[in-house]
């Protein structure tokens, strides 16, 4: 019997031309399977391309479920945000990808995975080292990094499957690189490629309005928290799921979470992207409303730093690492109070705050009032800037004393 390959396939042009390269180069059955954390149309007749091209079978696994409550949320709860712009939306995919892959070659007892992510991207390090954590026995085929792939383009892609009697509807000229899940969506290529040139959003957006072409009228939301994470939208109790998908739709109307970022890749270089994440920059907002009311000084100045690291691994691949774990137990302790209503609106693209309410809330306005109340009394300060200040006053008299 032929050894068995498990190829994630997503149905575009690199994944359909490796299908019948896999057969040609590896004699092997190559097995298909596609993870839907979201993409919707994009998974339309992938199982008709797939077997056209020679794929004995395909699995299209989905597990938009996990991805939100599994790693869409524990990102949300950390406030990890990747070099002050990237909400991480690709970064977060790829290792529950790299684990359904992994268990469908247990499954059907693969003894490889093969990806297509380029050998200038992110992409290649995360699927691996994925891979690497939770089978570390499995062979990886990196198709583009591979000594028998002789295609450098999307013409000689296309040619290729032309040559193995595959027709597609791909051309070979025009189209953004983009990666969709139910997080966001990134787009890469064409004018973006030169950091002079200002997106063509009339051209490249797909979940969003530009905030010049959003409603005039502002919308007002409310988002309910429980330990970090939300539960209902406008007081309808709603899954995790059923809440992102409701803010994209509501969010994308209204021009919210539109970004352009020149970041620094994990190989090295760096690349210039936009992403649209309207649902989860609402969130990710809304998150950090409620937290300023409840976290206490030092574990909110710690958290940041925390946030930081824990963008960094999940950028880097680290998912599957003891650190992230770490991290993650630490962020899991910082919300157990984290519960509470956030109120806000959108309007072209800006969102506004309109008051936050919680059990554990932290601001007392007997306390932060300008009156003088039994708690806090003016006068108490006097002695305490004395103090804190003492350092300060102690050095300048000293430098003084030198002149």
């Amino acid at each position: 019997m032929k050894e068995k390959v498990v190829l994630a396939y997503s149905g575009g042009l690199d994944t359909t031309a490796i299908i019948p390269w896999l057969k040609e180069n590896y004699d092997c059955e190559v097995i298909c399977c596609c993870i839907d954390v979201g993409q919707k149309e994009e998974l339309d007749g992938l199982e008709e391309r797939a077997k056209a091209c020679g794929a004995s079978k395909l699995y299209i696994k989905n597990v938009v479920d996990e991805y939100v409550e599994n790693y869409i949320m524990p990102t949300v709860q950390a406030d990890a945000v990747f070099e002050y712009k990237y909400l991480l939306g690709t970064a977060t995919a790829r290792p529950l990808i790299a684990k359904v892959l992994v268990d469908v070659a247990r499954q059907e007892g693969a003894t490889a995975i093969c990806h297509g992510a380029t050998g200038k991207g992110n992409d290649q390090i995360r699927f691996e080292l994925g891979i690497k954590a939770l089978a570390p026995d499995l062979k990886i085929i990196a198709a583009w990094r591979d000594p028998k792939w002789t295609m450098d383009s999307r013409e000689s892609e296309i040619e290729y499957c032309r040559a193995h009697g595959i027709n597609l509807p791909f051309s070979a000229d025009n189209s953004y690189s983009r990666d969709r899940n139910i997080w966001h969506i990134s787009h890469e290529g064409l004018e973006l490629e030169d950091p002079s040139c200002a997106p063509n959003y009339d051209h490249l957006l797909v979940l969003s309005n530009s905030p010049e072409k959003a409603p005039e009228e502002d919308v007002h939301l409310s988002i309910d928290w429980e330990k970090g994470v939300p539960v209902a939208l406008n007081g309808e109790k709603m899954s995790q799921r059923e809440i992102l998908e409701k803010l994209n739709e509501i969010g994308g109307q209204h021009g919210i979470g539109i970004i352009d970022i020149v970041e620094n890749r994990v190989v090295g270089m760096k690349s210039r992207g936009v992403y649209e994440t309207p649902g989860g920059t609402i969130l990710m907002e809304a998150h950090q409303q409620l937290e300023e009311l409840i976290l206490d000084r030092e574990t909110l100045k710690y958290k940041r730093l925390v946030s930081v690291e824990f963008a960094e691994l999940v950028y880097a691949a680290k998912w599957f690492s003891p650190l992230r774990e770490a991290l993650t137990a630490f962020v899991d302790k910082t919300q157990e109070y984290v519960t509470g209503t956030t109120n806000f609106r959108l309007y072209k693209g800006n969102i506004i705050k309109e008051g936050t309410t919680s059990p554990y809330s932290l601001y007392d306005e007997d306390i932060a009032s300008f009156k003088t109340g039994d708690l806090y009394d003016h006068h108490d300060a006097e002695g305490f800037i004395t103090l804190y200040g003492l350092s300060t006053k102690v050095r300048a008299m000293k430098l003084n004393n030198k002149k």
